[in-house]
């Protein structure tokens, strides 16, 4: 019979997920943080990408509908403002629409999908079927690759404002406002696992969740990489 972890031992079953999965050791994503990626690549990246940051919210609302617990969803209500904005003009989704403009890309071909790579599609639905069909607490883990995030957004600031100095400043106010964000949501996330996947069971199915999540953020990449170049090793 599997044991219940104990929350040291539990945080380092997830930890360890993502320091052998997450999407930095990807190598397109170590070929955009050592400015290797051609303006072309950086642009598919942010095109793709969007695709992903747009349904943010929309698995977030996944897993609220799923919730039943009124003192988790005012815990996680803050994440669907954080991306559409309270109003128009702000808001991560908003932010990275700049950074798109700030790459050459418009609007228009951002918000009407233009450059979306079928595989990368698949990717990214797969993650908001994963919050509508799984257990709340199971899909609120999958959350947990904010973890790895802050970090990962101070490496790509410095390396766009170092190699990509043709990207507009104004565009890296997302990867700014992440550092911190992610921080917070990642401490949410956290507390939420630990609290309500409290059998061993949950807990494994958690672990497998972020593992889930590590894999689409990597075929998200793998697709980018097909179609554009830089993923070679």
């Amino acid at each position: 019979m599997t044991e219940l972890w104990n929350r040291e031992t539990f945080l380092g079953k997830l930890k360890a997920v993502g320091m052998n999965r997450y999407h930095d050791k990807h190598p397109f994503h170590k070929h955009m943080n050592s400015g290797k990626l051609t303006p072309d690549q950086v642009r598919g990246w942010v095109a793709n990408r969007f695709y992903y940051q747009r349904n943010i919210p929309i698995k977030d609302a996944a897993i609220i509908s799923n919730c039943p617990v009124r003192e988790v969803r005012r815990i996680w209500l803050h994440r669907i403002s954080d991306h559409d904005g309270l109003k128009e003009g702000e808001g991560g989704i908003e932010n990275w629409l700049k950074l798109g403009e700030a790459t050459g890309l418009t609007r228009e071909e951002l918000l009407s999908g233009k450059g979306l790579l079928p595989k990368a599609k698949a990717a990214v639905d797969s993650y908001v079927h994963f919050a509508r069909t799984k257990p709340w607490p199971i899909a609120v883990s999958s959350s947990l690759t904010e973890l790895f995030a802050p970090d990962l957004m101070k490496e790509r600031i410095l390396a766009f404002e170092k190699y990509y100095t043709w990207v507009k400043p104004s565009g890296l106010e997302y990867f700014k406002s992440r550092v911190t964000q992610a921080k917070t949501d990642s401490d949410q996330g956290l507390e939420l696992t630990f609290t309500y996947c409290n059998t061993a069971e949950l807990q494994e199915e958690a672990v497998k969740a972020l593992n889930f999540k590590c894999g689409l953020l990597w075929d998200l990449l793998d697709a980018m990489a097909e179609a554009y170049g830089g993923g070679e090793a």
